[in-house]
């Protein structure tokens, strides 16, 4: 079968002079984007986050969708006014719908259409605005940051304060990326760790203009600028817990009206890193595929749409697995046990934090494969599967127990595929029964528990 030609693109969804269906306040709208299959049946790919009290939305959540060229993918974006938990948009006010096909928006670049109603007639004078960008880089940027001395721009109480992150387009102009939950009543802030695509934030661009605005939630949608700044990520991977990046928070029309003014307050970025991990299906909203087939069918769209290169990191998707089976040492039975299999072609390049992973997740139910593929020096790896000793972290900390098994592709390329298979289990039934009888859990539906 001839490969089709793919490429995934981000969609960022923005609307005006929306229909208010509210009383007493403005509508809370979501973006609700469908696509057609045949005829008229349309399916929900995803929908963004409701924003309240606006009739002029900039939504953070993007739509990630794969692009085929050959052929005409039918999309249908649909706005609707939140007003209840339900997840059924059947009992939500309509705002207005824009039918397009992908190729329209790609071409386009950035499309603005009025909204129509269900009956073709326009949606007063509602518009969306529809930006696409080729996603060419995976990377995801963490970032943890807070604030102190904000200014205070409620009467009654403290400020309500959130961020929220802009990159800068080729012709000048910001677009919102992403947005921070709102820390109510606080005036030193402590956001939540978050993520952003580096795609997102600066076009992959170290040294690209970022833009940070702090704001002043209120519940009418008249939020208030506390201040702003701006930084690139060359600057903000100098962060570190120990040595912050801090930038001052500066309100232009205070600043002119004020001799005195020195800022708004001060934004502190404690952690900024760049991540090579991502979901091999390129959705981190939903990152699971279905049985085997569905990780190589995941597998198979994702290796035309990357480009292979180091560094080779195994700490960060070690940690991210171990935090699902830290979760799972609250069970009462042995049900619950999981296995990563990584299969790399390059030398491992953060030894130490792959030791001090694994050191960690000897201690929970969970063990690793690691198959070599090609003619690389797999030393390392050796060194990692502990059959010739008791690993230690960097710091001179024990594994546990054994949960690493390490099998180099090239020993079995002329072998049945049965041998690859059981030299790769080889070890994981012993480190299950292991890790369970050390803890003393029964299986499941133990005719011997009572």
């Amino acid at each position: 079968m001839a490969a089709q030609c793919v490429t995934k693109v981000e969609l960022t969804i923005a609307c005006t002079n929306l229909l208010d269906k509210d009383v007493g306040s403005k509508s809370d709208p979501l973006c609700v984007l469908l696509q057609n299959t045949s005829g008229q049946q349309w399916y929900e790919v995803d929908r963004t986050e409701r924003v309240k009290n606006s009739l002029n939305p900039k939504f953070a959540k993007k739509f990630l969708i794969d692009y085929y060229f050959e052929l005409v993918q039918k999309l249908k974006f649909g706005i609707y006014d939140i007003d209840n938990k339900t997840f059924d948009l059947n009992d939500d006010d309509f705002l207005g719908e824009f039918e397009c096909t992908l190729g329209q928006v790609v071409s386009s670049r950035t499309l603005t259409k009025p909204l129509v109603l269900k009956n073709g007639r326009p949606a007063g004078r509602g518009s969306i605005t529809i930006t696409a960008e080729e996603v060419k880089d995976n990377r995801v940027v963490v970032l943890e940051v807070e604030a102190r001395k904000l200014d205070n721009k409620d009467f009654f109480g403290k400020s309500d304060p959130y961020l929220e992150f802009h990159k800068q387009t080729g012709d000048g102009n910001w677009v919102m990326v992403h947005r921070t939950e709102v820390i109510k009543n606080n005036l030193n802030p402590v956001w939540r760790p978050f993520k952003i695509s580096l795609n997102s934030l600066c076009y992959s661009d170290m040294d690209k203009s970022i833009k940070v605005e702090c704001y002043d939630y209120d519940n009418d949608g008249s939020h208030d600028l506390i201040g702003s700044f701006q930084t690139t990520m060359s600057k903000l991977k100098e962060a570190s817990r120990s040595s912050p990046v801090e930038f001052e928070c500066i309100n232009e029309k205070k600043r002119q009206k004020k001799k005195n003014y020195k800022n708004s307050g001060i934004v502190s970025v404690k952690h900024c890193e760049v991540s090579h991990e991502f979901p091999l299906n390129f959705n981190p909203s939903n990152p699971f595929c279905n049985g085997i087939q569905g990780i190589v069918d995941a597998y198979r769209a994702c290796l035309p749409q990357v480009k292979l290169y180091g560094p080779t990191n195994f700490s960060p998707i070690i940690n991210h697995v171990a935090r699902f089976a830290a979760a799972a040492t609250q069970q009462q039975t042995a049900s619950q046990y999981f296995i990563l299999l990584i299969i790399t072609d390059g030398v491992i390049t953060d030894l130490d934090q792959t030791r001090t992973a694994i050191v960690n997740a000897s201690k929970l139910p969970m063990s690793i494969i690691i198959v070599g593929v090609g003619g690389a020096d797999f030393d390392a790896m050796e060194f990692l599967d502990g059959d010739n000793g008791v690993l230690r972290s960097s710091s001179g900390e024990p594994a546990v127990r054994d949960i690493v098994q390490f099998v180099p592709f090239r020993k079995f390329q002329n072998s049945p595929k049965e041998a690859l298979a059981q030299c790769v289990l080889a070890e994981v039934p012993q480190q299950v029964v292991n890790y369970f009888s050390t803890y003393k859990l029964q299986p499941p539906k133990n005719p011997a528990v009572k």
